[in-house]
């Protein structure tokens, strides 16, 4: 049985359906979501639907009762996933989990973000459990970049604190793919996949191909990173939310999300979406 946690979620939900477009039973899928009406569409196709909440440890052991496989995907608060990680491992533990497959983070080992620590300390508590691991260390989604496009071609400038450093992104649905790819084979037990798009590119050449696809000249204006930390504060997020993402924009100059590994093509057997491509949907979604 595999169960996938956050399995309304983005990232979840895109799993699921991959597991079932492979073959594998819908009895043999259990998704884990904190609120079992909203997973009422998977439970209509057979999918068992269990409550599972990271802040409480009872409901997670009965989730992940009869589990070969776990897909544990991080929480989506950065900063405050200590907790509830913990009680995700420990429960684990306790139902006799026979796999725990993390989402983690690219260069985990040798990156310096702050939007590591939550994950080092996760792998590090899994690896202390002793149950047979799969860590996907993912890179970043090109869906949180090309959100930015919008505003570019409204205001002519593309606005970052990345100055030209390369990322290695991919799509979300690459990276569920490629979770569920894991999920619905053997052969990985206690294997460390560093998941990262085939094509790297830096932000000014975004820049540069939104405006070959457009016509338009879109310009790259870099912050500095209190200057960008200011500017999502002033868009409304707080101050700590608005430092950690500066912090990725650092980051991102230094090398921390970018590789060479071609572990995620490895997963998916194709190569990743290119630049032009994800670009060119973007553009398709805008009208």
């Amino acid at each position: 049985m595999i169960v996938v946690t956050g399995a309304t979620g983005k990232f979840g939900s895109i799993v699921i359906e991959d597991l079932l477009a492979r073959g594998v039973p819908a009895g043999e899928i259990v998704a884990a979501v904190r609120s079992p009406e909203k997973a009422a569409g998977f439970a209509e196709r057979g999918v068992q639907v269990r409550r599972a909440d990271y802040t409480e440890p009872e409901s997670l052991v009965a989730a992940f009762a009869g589990a070969d496989k776990v897909l544990f995907v991080s929480g989506s608060e950065p900063g405050h996933r200590a907790d509830g990680h913990r009680n995700v491992v420990a429960a684990a533990r306790t139902a006799g989990v026979g796999q725990i497959v993390y989402t983690s983070l690219l260069n985990l080992e040798t990156g310096q973000l702050t939007l590591a620590d939550d994950h080092k300390m996760t792998e590090a508590l899994i690896l202390e459990s002793g149950i047979p691991f799969v860590f996907l260390r993912n890179g970043f989604y090109f869906d949180l970049y090309s959100d930015n496009i919008g505003p570019a071609l409204e205001h002519g400038a593309l606005v970052d604190a990345s100055s030209d450093g390369r990322l290695s992104l991919s799509t979300r649905v690459e990276f569920a793919n490629a979770a569920a790819a894991v999920l619905a084979t053997e052969g990985h037990d206690n294997k460390v996949y560093e998941l990262g798009g085939d094509h790297s590119f830096s932000l000014p050449e975004l820049a540069e191909e939104v405006s070959r696809q457009t016509g338009r000249t879109i310009a790259y204006r870099n912050l500095t990173p209190g200057e960008y930390t200011e500017m999502l504060v002033g868009f409304g997020l707080p101050r700590p939310l608005a430092e950690i993402y500066a912090d990725t924009r650092v980051g991102t100059e230094r090398g921390d999300l970018f590789t060479t590994s071609d572990d995620l093509s490895r997963l998916l057997g194709r190569p990743t979406t290119t630049l032009a491509d994800a670009v060119a949907a973007k553009l398709k979604e805008l009208g």
